[in-house]
């Protein structure tokens, strides 16, 4: 069997996503836009301890504040590429 390399976007097996450190003022800042955490390319949901989801940043790789997703950004937010190219280009 061919191990499949995993994306940069998945965080590794071995790195526990609730080890990572909580992003603050400094990443994050205030945004009265579309332009926020939760439509970046980088923002990701996983299940955490007792089934309440952690949001990360993979691009910083650290942890986002319930709620803060939906009023800040990073000077690194990116279109999803799915919004940018739509649903599989590759057919089109």
């Amino acid at each position: 069997m061919v191990p499949v390399p995993l994306s940069r976007l998945q965080p590794s097996r071995i790195d526990a996503i609730e080890g990572w450190p909580w992003l603050d003022q400094d990443v994050l800042r205030s945004s009265r836009s579309r332009q926020v955490c939760m439509t970046c390319h980088f923002f990701r949901h996983h299940p955490g301890p007792n089934c309440i989801p952690l949001l990360t940043c993979h691009l910083h790789q650290g942890l986002i504040a319930h709620g803060e997703h939906i009023i800040h950004r990073c000077i690194g937010w990116t279109e999803d590429i799915h919004r940018q190219r739509g649903w599989a280009p590759e057919v089109a």
